[in-house]
């Protein structure tokens, strides 16, 4: 049986990004956003768009595949995760993140950091 690749998979450790980096990426996301809810939204937006899907994760002590990212009704980001025939939501603020991190994870690294401090 052939292995399948996952896309999200990265090949090398990612750097730590420095906090101006992740401020930037923040207000680049937010700079036209007048509201919290508008703010997840265009952080929402940088993370569907930048995050390599589906990748492999551990949640719980249970490998799961992130499929791809989705907004709940309480303007939360979180991840769609399968195992098997079950899928589960999973608030990405909790997500634990595989290592090496897939790409564009640096965008659930800013989404993080904005939550932290609205």
């Amino acid at each position: 049986m052939k292995t399948k690749k996952l896309r999200g998979t990265a090949t090398k450790p990612a750097a730590r990004i420095s906090s101006a980096r992740l401020e930037k990426m923040i207000s680049d996301a937010t700079v036209d956003c007048y509201n919290e809810s508008e703010a997840a939204g265009g952080l929402f937006c940088m993370l569907e768009q930048n995050l390599a899907v589906p990748f492999a994760t551990t949640v719980l002590e249970l490998e799961v595949v992130v499929e791809r990212v989705d907004m709940n009704d309480a303007d939360e980001i979180v991840a769609v995760c399968r195992r098997g025939n079950s899928r589960q939501r999973i608030p990405v603020l909790d997500l634990p993140l595989p290592d090496p991190k897939p790409e564009g994870a640096e965008w659930i690294d800013a989404y993080r950091r904005w939550a932290r401090g609205k």
